[in-house]
């Protein structure tokens, strides 16, 4: 009996170490705990992860980030649909609590977009482009009544997003067919004048571009002439396993630190998948071969594209490490392969597998990989 108990005693001391050096090297072996010291490591979060619905998801955000952003709760047209309604924050509340419980380093994203805006904004009654003065004012009030409520609260504010065109360009939208380059200016006024410790951003996509990209950095002069407020600039990294190359990346990178800004890596995901064609007519047969041959993996990833997949999110990862001085936060487009928005995004219904963490919130190797290159 006496050895049945030591044995009993024995195998318990034995999972207790076991489970405390678990513990210890859990904490450690952890991407928020591998990269603490070089930069932020974010998730953008949808509404079944601010609510707590998807449980696994905020597992794995918990353990493994750092940071957080909004997918659509902070935009404009879903805190308030029309002119005429009132401001519903339920969700944004939700999300900033969330990041607040988990010491987090909370992004607003984003205060003003020509998409997702709220209906009317820029519009009379007619339909009509509203005077300057008049979008001036709106903008104001939006700006610092989301900006207000979270003083003190959420670090840093993607304050315009996507304004420019990949030839340099300003977007045609209806900001600038009022005000012109002038209201972006304007709107980092305002966020500044809202809460003046709160980081300000820009946040564009394809800034590898040199046409875009060359326009971003007169901006970031215009703006610091002026005495304004701009921390960083969201580089976005909606990428495939073809383009962009880690040089014309890295070149941009450069390019803002030398303009005396920080660099965020933003929306960042890698699509496994083939880049789909433009202009797939609707004839069925077209329809099914354009679906084998962009779709190609819907029963799970081959060995060998696995491997490639993983080798370049890698290549990436250690470029972000090289110029972590410059780079203030690495932030995927979503938590798991499940909810990425590029499943249907250029096409509906395809299975992609862009993002760190599996369907099943399971690490891909790369996560280890990237966790060994930090150390």
């Amino acid at each position: 009996m006496k050895h049945l108990i030591d044995l009993w005693l024995f195998c318990l001391t034995a999972t207790t170490l076991t489970a405390c050096t678990s513990t210890n090297k859990g904490e450690k072996d952890t991407l928020k705990g591998a990269l603490e010291g070089k930069f932020y490591i974010g998730a953008a979060l949808n509404a079944n992860q601010i609510t707590g619905k998807d449980t696994l998801g905020v597992q794995v955000l918990q353990k493994h980030f750092s940071s957080i952003v909004p997918e659509n709760c902070m935009k404009p047209g879903e805190l308030r649909r029309t002119m005429d309604s009132e401001y519903n924050f339920t969700l944004a509340d939700q999300y900033v609590e969330l990041g607040e419980q988990n010491k987090m380093f909370i992004i607003g994203h984003c205060l003003l977009w020509h998409s997702q805006l709220t209906q009317g904004f820029c519009q009379d009654e007619q339909g009509e482009n509203v005077s300057p003065e008049i979008l001036k004012a709106r903008m104001k009030a939006h700006i610092s009544t989301v900006v207000g409520r979270y003083k003190g609260r959420v670090n840093g504010w993607d304050v315009v997003n996507e304004a420019i065109l990949e030839d340099g360009s300003y977007r045609n939208s209806r900001f600038y067919q009022i005000l012109g380059e002038e209201f972006i200016p304007l709107a980092f006024q305002y966020a500044h004048e809202a809460d003046p410790n709160a980081e300000l951003y820009y946040n564009d996509y394809n800034e590898w571009y040199s046409g875009r990209r060359e326009t971003v950095k007169r901006l970031i002069r215009t703006l610091k002439s002026r005495g304004l407020r701009i921390d960083a600039i969201g580089l976005q990294g909606h990428i495939d396993m073809e383009k962009p190359s880690i040089k014309e990346y890295e070149e941009t990178i450069l390019d803002y630190h030398n303009e005396g800004v920080k660099v965020m890596v933003t929306e960042f995901d890698i699509s496994i998948l083939p880049v789909a064609r433009q202009g797939i007519g609707a004839d069925l047969a077209t329809n099914i071969e354009y679906q084998q041959l962009y779709n190609p993996y819907t029963e799970g990833v081959p060995e060998d594209v696995s491997l490639a997949w993983n080798n370049r999110m890698r290549e990436w990862f250690q470029l972000f490490l090289k110029h972590s001085d410059k780079i203030s936060r690495v932030t995927t487009w979503g938590i798991s392969d499940r909810y990425s928005w590029k499943n249907n995004f250029p096409v509906r219904g395809r299975t992609d597998y862009p993002l760190l963490f599996d369907r099943n919130y399971e690490a891909k190797p790369v996560v280890q990989m990237i966790i060994n290159d930090a150390k």
